[in-house]
């Protein structure tokens, strides 16, 4: 059942779809987790802002939701209102300055393909990772040796209360895998990034074509997962700490460690939540034993993890 609900008396004439009691499940790159109250789905920016509005005026918790990866949603689902931006797209490059702007919801690697196809270097790195503009900005997304900081001008976003706000790189506060945005309720809704335009097309092409082949042929694709797991605890990478303490192909009901790249924690089929987060802590728990190192999850977990009804 979908209700489209009239928003007059909030920000203006434009309706939007809300969809009640929705297994969040196909909606991540794990194929995991259990219902959101209320899943909001909007398809503009006006649509976007009338469904952050409505929940905010009904004191419902906010949660946003791209392309549904680098996350894990808790069995027992996430209460109150899921806004999922991942229909909001589109993007314009401005070929005198070089800055290319596009929408949250627009996937990482259709935006560095586009961008090779027009000869711009600067989002090669991007073409791998199944998130989109607006995730990258929240939590600095990046692969390679690069990251979304490297090339992030500024992003606008919207707050609760459906005033618009300009974030700036001081603003959001970057670093490893983690922007200020981490720890406040704000909608991003398109971001700028500076590129580098006027190369050979057919050369950012193959350089993008072979960093994806890279990731592919070193990281398990054909499974469910949510990417890398966990952060890299310089100097060392956590895949090379987890394959050194023998935990490749370590499972836990059907989450299993990824005998292809050991950062990876994958979905082998019919896994739960609950099974994916005892493996990493698991994991934590034995790397830490052996090495002295404890590793920190780069996953997000969404919604109630306890033991609690």
């Amino acid at each position: 059942m979908v209700f489209f609900l009239d928003t007059t008396d909030v920000v203006g004439p434009l309706k939007f779809p809300l969809k009640p009691q929705v297994s969040l499940a196909s909606y991540t790159s794990y194929r995991v987790g259990g219902t959101a109250d209320w899943l909001a789905l909007p398809k503009t920016p006006d649509a976007a802002v009338h469904s952050l509005v409505w929940a905010h005026e009904r004191e419902l918790p906010i949660t946003f939701l791209g392309a549904g990866s680098n996350l894990l949603v808790s069995d027992r689902g996430v209460r109150g209102v899921v806004i999922c931006t991942r229909h909001l797209r589109g993007v314009t490059f401005d070929d005198a300055t070089g800055i290319v702007t596009a929408a949250a919801g627009e996937p990482l690697p259709n935006l560095a393909w586009k961008a090779a196809r027009r000869g711009w270097r600067g989002l090669e790195w991007a073409v791998g990772i199944p998130g989109t503009v607006g995730g990258a900005v929240f939590m600095n997304a990046g692969a390679h040796q690069a990251c979304t900081a490297n090339s992030f001008i500024a992003a606008q976003g919207v707050t609760p209360a459906g005033n618009p706000v300009h974030l700036t790189p001081e603003n959001l506060q970057f670093t490893y895998r983690t922007s200020s945005l981490q720890s406040q309720v704000c909608m991003v809704t398109q971001a700028q990034l500076q590129l580098s335009p006027g190369h050979d097309p057919e050369q950012v092409i193959a350089d993008t074509q072979t960093a994806l082949a890279k990731r592919r042929s070193t990281q398990p694709y054909h499974l469910p997962s949510c990417g890398s797991v966990f952060r890299n605890p310089l100097p060392h990478t956590a895949g090379w700490l987890i394959e050194q303490t023998g935990l490749k192909a370590l499972q836990i009901g059907q989450a299993q460690v990824s005998p292809m790249h050991a950062n990876f924690i994958v979905n082998v089929g019919g896994a739960t939540a609950d099974n994916v987060l005892s493996l990493i802590a698991s994991v934590q728990d034995r790397v830490e034993e052996q090495w002295g190192v404890r590793l920190h999850p780069e996953v997000r977990l969404l919604g109630r993890f306890d033991s609690e009804e």
